[in-house]
């Protein structure tokens, strides 16, 4: 590593994200991965997916060995400058119906729904049973 170690803005690290050039930020360090590409046990498709945002989490959570942390440090080539991060989006759950106790307007109505054209149909039969000559 250089004694100076090169600052990559976001937007520069994230410009880098196709399988001919790729670099990923990793605990706030970049790494060119590009020659790793074909040799990472993972498949290319893994390391693309970690672009374009911090891949800490995607990293730590594969559980790698120290002898993948070491391979992974001859692909340094900067740090990350924090300022341009995007914050990370917290989670808003879709807005739902709020929860009505008091069913009773909903009850009433599937009521009338079901017993209003009962009512109808009992009155058909009821005219047609009465005005019916014999």
């Amino acid at each position: 590593m250089a004694s100076d170690p090169k600052v990559h803005t976001f937007e520069e690290v994230a410009n880098h994200n196709k399988t001919k050039d790729c670099w990923l930020i990793i605990s706030g360090k970049v790494y060119d991965v590009t020659p790793f590409m074909d040799d990472h046990p993972g498949g290319d498709e893994v390391l693309l997916s970690a672009t374009g945002k911090d891949a800490t989490n995607d990293f730590e959570d594969v559980g790698h060995s120290d002898s993948a942390r070491e391979i992974m440090e001859k692909y340094y080539i900067g740090e990350i400058d924090p300022k341009t991060v995007p914050a990370k989006r917290t989670y808003i759950p879709p807005q739902q119906t709020p929860y009505n106790p008091d069913k009773t307007p909903e009850f009433v109505i599937k009521i009338l729904q079901f017993l209003v054209p009962l009512l109808i149909l009992g009155l058909a039969i009821a005219v047609r049973h009465y005005t019916k000559k014999e």
